[in-house]
């Protein structure tokens, strides 16, 4: 397995940990208020809900939660001298000899989420149409890290770790469904 069992427990434990994060902003950015030509008509009474500014900073703090687990997972990943997993390997696809196209998966989700918090952090600097085109990068993300998890994991075919990865894409799933089924208005 590996010289440091507890360096190995980290990268599985924090890998399954920053998919469910993931998973969860990915469903609070689906399920939240509905963005403009979406959900109730204007002018409409919508019901009680959070105001947005609620829902942006738990969305936001979400994904900062996932980045940071994400970085544990990769540091203790390329700690691990199991895979020989190297730093390049974390940021550049499919090039690691340690099964590539299943890292390569990992490694394009995670540059996908960089690229979604640096526009994120430049915002107020870019307009609000390339920020929103950049951002739907975040939907492409959680499928590849899903198939990264399920390719590289080891324990992730079978088992609980199999059962919360098959939860996480229920609850996708019917969030998804959910989405595409809410009304849209005539704007």
């Amino acid at each position: 397995m590996t010289d440091n069992i507890a360096v190995w427990y980290a990268a599985r434990a924090t890998g399954l940990v920053a998919l469910l994060l993931l998973t969860a902003t990915m469903l609070w950015g689906m399920l939240g208020p509905p963005r403009t030509g979406q959900g109730a008509s204007a002018g409409a009474e919508r019901p009680a809900r959070s105001p947005r500014f609620v829902v942006t900073l738990l969305h936001r703090n979400l994904s900062l939660l996932t980045l940071s687990f994400l970085g544990v997972h990769i540091g203790s990943s390329i700690i691990d001298t199991y895979a020989g997993i190297g730093w390049l390997d974390a940021v550049i696809p499919f090039g690691s000899t340690y099964r590539p196209m299943w890292l390569g998966f990992g490694a394009v989700a995670f540059d996908l989420l960089l690229a979604v918090l640096v526009t994120s952090l430049l915002r107020a600097r870019i307009s609000l149409r390339l920020w929103r085109g950049l951002h739907w990068f975040a939907y492409l993300c959680w499928p590849l890290a899903l198939v990264h998890a399920l390719g590289v994991g080891t324990d992730s075919r079978g088992g609980w770790p199999l059962v919360v990865t098959l939860l996480c894409c229920a609850a996708v799933a019917v969030a998804g469904l959910y989405r595409l089924s809410a009304p849209r208005s005539a704007t």
